[in-house]
Formats: C-alpha cells, structure tokens, sequence
C-alpha cells in the first residue's frame, strides 16, 4: 500500500466493525489498555537488522520477562531508516527499560 499506517489501521477497524456489526465500543469491551513506550533508532539505509543477533537475544530476553503482563514489538519503518522499538507493560517502568535495552542493542 502507498499510504500510512494511521490510515490503513482506521479502514481495517471500520472492515471489522461493519462484519461484526458491532460498534467500535463493542469491540473493545475486556480489552486493557497498557502504558506504552517507544523508541525510534537511526539505522544505516538498507542494513539488515533483522541479523543482529544482539537485538535478537535481548527481545527474546525482554519477551520472556514481560510473560502475558506485556508485549514488544521490533519494526522497521516504511518510510525512513530507523527501527521502532515498541514495548508495553502493565508496568510502565518496564516498559520503558525494556525499550531502552532494545533500543541499545539495536545501536550496536
């Protein structure tokens, strides 16, 4: 697709609202929202980052910490070279600890 993230998220909601036939409220009942932190990281144009085995280690390490209580979630941008590092827990320290040593291990 050529346009946003923002965008295509708001139709695949309306998609599944109109399938369902429920109201966006709906939808979301027993959903828990949890704090968020994220981190943009400057990565050289055309790198393969997917290879750093540091990166690697460390999300699965956070992952494991984190259990059901959260999630992370490593990307590379669509539109400029920088990876987000996305983690989330109940804990909003550790969300943000967890996307700090991501973010390290993505800069090495």
């Amino acid at each position: 697709h050529t346009t946003g993230d923002a965008m295509v998220s708001a139709l695949q909601i309306m998609q599944a609202m109109r399938r369902h036939g429920r109201s966006l409220a709906e939808l979301l009942t027993g959903v828990e929202l949890y704090p968020q932190r994220l981190v943009n990281v400057r990565i050289a144009a055309g790198s393969d980052w997917k290879k750093n085995s540091r990166l690697a280690a460390e999300t699965d390490s956070v992952s494991r910490e984190l259990g059901p209580e959260g999630r992370v979630l490593v990307r590379a941008s669509g539109t400029e070279p920088v990876l987000r590092v996305m983690v989330e827990a109940r804990d909003p320290g550790l969300a943000d600890s967890g996307a700090q040593r991501l973010a390290a291990a993505a800069r090495s």
